[in-house]
């Protein structure tokens, strides 16, 4: 069985392809576990280690600490509660919208998840040709969001995000656009629709190249981010590779990556990339991509080391960064200063903890309890009688038992607060 232990920490998550370069890893006591999961497929709910998942691909967290996993070849939204007990949120049912399980996300072809500020998980859907955003409430209502209509572009294989006003951006046709679910009005945010290469301000000039796998993510300064790997223009056709930031005045800067497919760590652009699942944020100004066979961290001077798994190796082992390992890390979280990572070809959740460290108990919560133990050497075959005393004058009956070896270890239930005297009487 493998160890389960919950933590999440918050950053952009990404996932790597290509060569396998240079890995600088974090050493602050960074450690990996295995949190829910059996790493059976299947579709159990249950708690911890005692539960199956078929191919979790995607996890968000809500402010209760509750992740919600996108089990994708289970058409099903799970629930995670802190303590590790997983239920069953949405999916499973026939209809198209409604409540929790009576919805089948069997219908839909899905994209990217994510969670607002409210609590509502996002979901780019397609159906019958057309791409549209699922809702799903925090009373797990699922609804095709302002009955498709609003967004521009939208396709299942581009990311989405949310700024701290709730504003969703997306990225199609080679644009950036931003969303507001409250008037259901998308309005193009950075690039100018043509795909390249060039950093500026607006709409006019800058140019992006999203490709298959388009990932973005905001700070908390709301800043957002993309991960522009696609394929440029003829000129540049062997794509991006980059990691752009879009600024809330619309200035669009290169601030990582070479240019070109691999893993190197390292600072700005001398740091490169392969492909890239997903990217987030956390509290601190640190940016977290996931996905592949590493989880790596950029911090606010951007630079760029792995937090754990190895470039060159996949598999499953818990551990200490450098030597835990992952099959597809191909999404995380943060929740609490820890990160939850999704493992989908293990069918795991798993947990990253931070410097972990000892918590010692309160005195007050403890309670130091005594039991006798007796050794009883008698008659097999024969009942006896334990009796105790305080005084050794009045005896009382406390247990009546079957000796069946001999000797016989006999243990008092009730704790010893006070001097207790025993016997044993061998009954007719």
């Amino acid at each position: 069985m493998r160890l389960m232990l919950g933590l999440l920490v918050g950053a952009i998550a990404i996932g790597f392809g290509g060569s396998a370069g240079a890995q600088i890893y974090d050493t602050n006591g960074v450690y990996v576990q295995t949190f829910v999961g059996s790493g059976e497929p299947g579709a159990l709910d249950g708690l911890g280690l005692l539960t199956k998942f078929n191919n979790p691909s995607q996890v968000v967290a809500d402010t209760s600490s509750n992740l919600f996993v996108w089990d994708a070849s289970n058409n099903l939204i799970r629930k995670i509660t802190p303590a590790g007990a997983v239920s069953t949120f949405a999916g499973g049912g026939t209809a198209f919208e409604g409540y929790g399980t009576n919805v089948s996300f069997a219908y839909y072809s899905v994209g990217q998840m994510a969670m607002d500020h409210a609590g509502t998980i996002w979901l780019v859907a397609a159906f019958g040709g057309n791409s549209f955003l699922l809702t799903i409430a925090t009373n797990s209502y699922v609804a095709i969001h302002n009955g498709g209509a609003g967004v521009t572009n939208l396709s299942t294989s581009t990311g989405i995000c949310f700024d701290s006003a709730n504003n969703l951006y997306y990225g199609g046709g080679n644009t950036l656009y931003r969303y507001r679910p409250a008037t259901g009005q998308s309005t193009p945010f950075a690039g100018n629709g043509t795909s390249g290469y060039r950093d500026g301000n607006g709409t006019v000039f800058p140019e992006f190249a999203f490709g298959s796998s388009s990932v973005l993510a905001a700070d908390q300064a709301d800043n957002i981010y993309v991960w522009d790997a696609g394929g440029g223009s003829w000129w540049w056709s062997s794509g991006n590779y980059r990691l752009r930031r879009v600024d809330p005045a619309q200035n669009i800067t290169t601030i990582a990556g070479t240019g070109t497919s691999g893993n190197v760590d390292g600072t700005g652009t001398n740091a490169s990339f392969g492909s890239v699942a997903q990217m987030f944020s956390d509290n601190q100004g640190n940016i977290y991509f996931a996905g592949g066979t590493c989880i790596r961290r950029m911090n606010a001077q951007s630079n760029v080391v792995t937090v754990a798994g190895n470039f060159s190796q996949n598999g499953y082992a818990d551990g200490s960064g450098n030597t835990a390992l992952f099959n597809a890390a191909n999404s995380a979280c943060v929740v609490g200063g820890n990160l939850f990572v999704a493992d989908p070809a293990n069918q795991l959740i798993r947990s990253i903890t931070f410097n972990p460290t000892p918590q010692l108990v309160p005195a007050a919560n403890l309670q130091l309890n005594t039991y006798a133990g007796l050794r009883l050497t008698g008659a097999v075959g024969r009942t006896y009688q334990i009796q105790t005393s305080a005084d050794l004058n009045t005896w009382n009956p406390r247990a009546t038992l079957l000796l069946t070896t001999s000797p016989y270890l006999w243990i008092d239930q009730t704790p010893v607060h006070e001097n207790n005297y025993y016997r044993a009487v061998m009954l007719p």
